[in-house]
C-alpha cells in the first residue's frame, strides 16, 4: 500500500496546523492523522515537534472508550 503523499512538499496551512493540534488531543493515532491530512506518517511527527503538539499517549487507543456516567 503505498503511502498518503497528495499534499507532501505543500505548506501547512493554520488551519491544518489547528486542525492536528485537536486530533492529537483527541488521541487520533498518527497514522490516521496523516491519512486525513493526505502526509505520510513522518510528516506529521516532525509538523507535531515543530509545533509544540504532544502526539503522546501512543499506547492508548482512542476507540472503545466508556463514557462515565
Amino acid at each position: 500500500m503505498s503511502k498518503s503523499t497528495r499534499n507532501t512538499g505543500k505548506p501547512w496551512t493554520p488551519g491544518e496546523v489547528k486542525q492536528l493540534k485537536d486530533e492529537a488531543k483527541g488521541n487520533t493515532p498518527t497514522r490516521v492523522i496523516g491519512v486525513k491530512h493526505g502526509r505520510t506518517e513522518a510528516a506529521i511527527r516532525n509538523k507535531a515537534a515543530e509545533e509544540n503538539i504532544s502526539l503522546k499517549p501512543t499506547n492508548q487507543s482512542p476507540y472503545n472508550r466508556r463514557k462515565d456516567s
